[in-house]
């Protein structure tokens, strides 16, 4: 993909993530590598420093597909958790995708069957950092 927006991660989300990737149950999932990839590229912060509009593990956000305008708020969550009404994986591309962006930030992220989707972030509704939960 070209022109990657910048994205930020917390050091507290880049070890449990790294953890899930070297578990065999999560090795082989459809997307991973594509999330790896963006990890690679974040800049890490400490828990604590991360800006409130950021998109982290746990996040609720609001966000739209500006290729159809199909607008939705969803709950960034761990493949386990995954499932739960309102959820996304990060494991799944939308959420390999909108893990690390700020408000107003958009990127293009290419699905499986080829299909190109434009995610623009709306809204950190909440974000567990931002609350003071470091531990969730």
């Amino acid at each position: 993909m070209q022109n990657m927006p910048p994205i930020i991660i917390t050091s507290l989300d880049l070890a449990r993530l790294e953890r899930l990737f070297s578990s065999k149950n999560y090795s082989q999932l459809p997307g991973i590598d594509a999330l790896i990839d963006e990890i690679d590229r974040a800049s890490v912060v400490e828990p604590t420093e991360v800006p409130p509009d950021v998109i982290t593990m746990n996040s609720t956000i609001r966000f739209v597909d500006d290729t159809n305008g199909s607008e939705y708020q969803l709950t960034l969550v761990y493949p386990d958790e995954a499932g739960a009404q309102d959820t996304i994986s990060v494991a799944a591309p939308v959420g390999s995708a909108l893990l690390g962006l700020s408000v107003g930030q958009s990127i293009m992220w290419q699905v499986p069957g080829g299909r190109e989707l434009n995610l623009r972030v709306l809204d950190v509704i909440r974000q567990p950092e931002a609350m003071g939960e470091y531990l969730r």
